[in-house]
């Protein structure tokens, strides 16, 4: 990156985002370890965007969500400890919202993809479990019955969340899925018993294809084709350790890319998981991945040094 503070030796990324999902956007935010950055440039150069708030301290900014239509209704999410920051104007001016245990530190953001009828987004912690709120983040209850692990990794929620009210939640134990719209929880098993799970990917087809994707810590990416009920392993030999993020492209299993961040490099699949390549080998954080009509892949990379690189 350049024309930005730099204030931590090591600053990590923890997610990338466009306000509307496309690599031809000039707008992007990067949330880090030293704040929420904000580029206008496509990239090229990156500003504070809580410049507002005349912060005299960095403020780790650990998780990062859009609203569906940011572009047209400017809400902006993110995680810091203690706090949902809101933004109602495409991250000019923000509020901090109190979460219930002020020990807290968001771990992840999921954003319902009706989001301004219901608004609805969920927050996992990393000890208090997974907070709610249904009026666009102004408050926020608990709600963790059946969860019996509430050190949240990873969350995500149905395309179809305004109607099915399904959600899975990755813990640092095992696999997690509510049907009431995160109200109350039934543990999933995987096949390598419980194990952390770090990242969840889930199809745009769930609806009809109920397909999930799991990343654990140590033992490899996982695909499940029922909801959660039966898994299977995907890239045994090429897969073996950390799979921190996976990606799947918004038509998803017409188009049949799977891409994750594995250890410091980040693998491709183009038949669904069957066969694997690498795209890239270095100190990776979080990826941003975008696919053209013609089926071209763009990758958005955030680094462990705080810089993002498109290749």
């Amino acid at each position: 990156m350049s024309n930005q503070p730099q204030a931590l030796t090591q600053d990590f990324v923890y997610a990338l985002a466009s306000p509307n999902g496309s690599d031809q956007t000039r707008i992007w935010f990067a949330a880090r370890q030293s704040g929420l950055y904000i580029s206008e440039d496509h990239g090229h150069t990156w500003q504070p965007a809580y410049a507002s708030l005349n912060l005299d301290a960095p403020l780790p900014t650990t998780c990062l969500a859009l609203s569906p239509d940011v572009a047209s209704d400017g809400y902006l999410f993110t995680g810091v400890p203690g706090h949902i920051m809101r933004s109602e104007n495409g991250g000019k001016d923000w509020q901090a919202v109190p979460l219930p245990y002020t020990s807290s530190v968001p771990t992840a953001l999921a954003i319902s993809a009706d989001f301004m009828k219901d608004g609805t987004l969920l927050v996992g912690t990393n000890e208090d479990g997974v907070l709610r709120s249904t009026d666009r983040g102004l408050s926020w209850a608990t709600w963790n019955f059946g969860l019996v692990d509430f050190n949240i990794l990873s969350l995500v929620l149905s395309p179809t969340f305004a109607s099915d009210g399904t959600v899975f939640a990755g813990t640092g134990s095992g696999l997690f899925c509510s049907q009431t719209g995160g109200k109350s929880w039934k543990e999933l098993s995987l096949p390598v018993g419980f194990v952390p799970v770090l990242s969840l990917a889930i199809s745009p087809n769930f609806e009809e294809d109920e397909t999930l994707l799991a990343g654990t810590e140590a033992d490899g990416l996982f695909i499940s084709h029922d909801r959660g009920q039966s898994w299977e392993r995907l890239g045994e030999k090429e897969i073996q350790g950390v799979v921190n993020q996976i990606i799947l492209p918004p038509d998803f299993p017409v188009r049949g890319e799977v891409i994750v961040a594995h250890e410091y490099t980040v693998l491709c699949s183009s038949d669904g998981g069957a066969t694997w390549e690498g795209m890239l080998e270095a100190e990776i954080a979080s990826l941003a991945a975008f696919w053209d009509k013609s089926g071209g892949i763009s990758l958005w990379v955030g680094m462990i040094d705080g810089s993002v690189k498109r290749i």
